[in-house]
């Protein structure tokens, strides 16, 4: 597999030989969304929280009398029947939204989605990146005339000035090989990658 090697004008200047084992894998559709679909939920923090009939904060008196009124009986105001009253099965913060999703499967799946997006010509290879100083507007600057408006760098290591300029950019991440992670590379239009960091993800996931 050959992927296209950019200049800093976004131009494809040559051809990089990469390894078919992660570059030219088969898209299998029914994995990738596992692999998302589980990173999604493990990211899942489990705070939210609802009350049950014991919880809620209110009086134990009975809200009218038992025969007479033509309404259905009831005992307190509390029951989850009841406008404001508790939950049958609330939801608690500590309920588990984990996913197990086996090493192999986790690499496939990696694997797979790399190998689309260089299929699609979303993928390409640069040297390297680097700024002189850190500030936003540079890295601005120099993504426009590559022409790229929502990109994820991965690089093979990210100094503070390169870490600095691209946190304040909405539509722009850049991270280590180790923190590339399936959503951001499914959501981001294109996906630079240095040669450095291509040996480094072929070591982790081929």
């Amino acid at each position: 597999m050959q992927l296209e090697l950019l200049n800093e004008q976004g131009q494809a200047t040559a051809k990089v030989d990469a390894p078919d084992t992660l570059f030219a894998r088969d898209y299998n559709e029914a994995l990738v969304h596992q692999v998302v679909v589980a990173f999604q939920a493990n990211a899942r923090q489990g705070t939210r929280a609802q009350k049950d009939r014991e919880q809620v904060k209110h009086s134990t008196k009975k809200p009218f009398r038992q025969k007479g009124t033509g309404r259905a009986r009831a005992g307190m105001t509390s029951s989850p029947l009841w406008r404001g009253g508790g939950r049958i099965f609330p939801n608690m913060p500590d309920e588990n939204f984990t996913h197990k999703l086996n090493k192999k499967m986790y690499r496939a799946g990696m694997a797979a989605i790399l190998s689309q997006l260089a299929r699609e010509g979303r993928l390409a290879v640069v040297d390297s990146i680097t700024l002189e100083a850190p500030k936003t507007k540079l890295l601005a600057a120099k993504f426009k005339a590559m022409g790229l408006e929502s990109v994820m760098v991965i690089a093979d290591q990210v100094d503070d000035n390169l870490l600095l300029a691209s946190r304040n950019l909405a539509n722009v991440l850049v991270c280590e090989p180790r923190y590339a992670d399936p959503l951001s590379l499914v959501f981001y239009k294109k996906v630079l990658v240095t040669k450095a960091a291509m040996e480094q993800l072929t070591e982790m996931l081929a």
